[in-house]
């Protein structure tokens, strides 16, 4: 039987982490972000090649132009996926280098693919002058208006998610108005709230009246922060299911950190194993 002090009037949510699904979802829009800066950067080695080739000495201002835009425009898409990435797993403010970078990584890159290619066009002494400032003048224009586009102005953070799904997680168990609840924290403070109650319930005896937040669930595979397929956390480590597994136990919250996400549905079955009181 667990032995867990009773839980506090606290909020249900503690720390907030990333679900699972968020979790892969950012992973994926941050491959595609990646593609597009690739695209973008190597539209900005072609330049530099034409270039060093003398493709635009008395001509080709089109082609050079269009290399121009091109870079912009999927510098531009992978800023915008980047920051949608950021939104379902944002950084800490507590690593203040990482919070950065990840936050400015559209700027940053950005200006890695524009910045060479205009300095080599400026630069370029055999090009024609009206071309030259034609296309040196697109190019500062474009990278101005990609690396802004980049810039992160007020980027989401874990204490920020934090925050909000504390206070949307005890708006929803005081039936309050959710207007906490943003889309990031609105789903899992929601799910959190429900079974976190739900627990509570399930714990209560003489010794817990007011219950526990202490559930228990099969541990990621080989160390891994989640797992890679939803498991069922349980009300006591002696159940059934985890009996020669290797067992996590912590919150609600917790457990939901480490894809551990359904409830079980043998509460009553898990009561009797784990010797709390009978639901009435």
């Amino acid at each position: 039987m667990p032995n867990d002090g009773p839980v506090k009037d606290q909020d249900v949510t503690k720390a907030w982490r990333a679900t699972h699904d968020q979790a892969s979802a950012a992973k994926r829009l941050r491959i595609f972000a990646a593609l597009a800066w690739i695209v973008a950067i190597a539209g900005e080695v072609t330049g530099i090649v034409l270039l060093y080739m003398h493709t635009f000495d008395h001509g080709h201002l089109a082609l050079l132009v269009g290399l121009l835009v091109g870079i912009a425009i999927f510098a531009v898409a992978g800023s915008l996926l980047w920051k949608a990435a950021n939104k379902q797993d944002p950084a800490s403010k507590s690593d203040t280098f990482k919070f950065f970078v990840q936050n400015q990584l559209g700027a940053i890159v950005t200006l890695i693919a524009f910045v060479p290619l205009i300095v080599l066009i400026f630069m370029d002494k055999d090009m024609d002058p009206k071309n030259k400032k034609v296309a040196g003048g697109v190019g500062v224009v474009l990278a101005a208006v990609a690396t802004l586009i980049g810039v992160s102005y007020n980027p989401p953070s874990v204490e920020q998610y934090t925050q909000d799904m504390n206070k949307c997680a005890a708006q929803i168990r005081a039936s309050e108005p959710t207007t906490a609840c943003s889309p990031e924290v609105a789903a899992q403070a929601q799910d959190i709230a429900r079974d976190t109650t739900d627990v509570s319930d399930a714990t209560k005896d003489a010794a817990h009246p007011a219950g526990q937040d202490v559930v228990y669930w099969i541990a990621p595979e080989q160390g891994a922060k989640t797992s890679t397929t939803p498991h069922v956390f349980h009300l006591c480590e002696a159940v059934s299911p985890l009996r020669g597994k290797t067992v996590n136990h912590g919150s609600v919250t917790t457990a939901y950190a480490e894809n551990a996400s359904r409830i079980t549905k043998q509460i009553q079955m898990e009561q009797k194993q784990c010797g709390f009181s009978s639901r009435n």
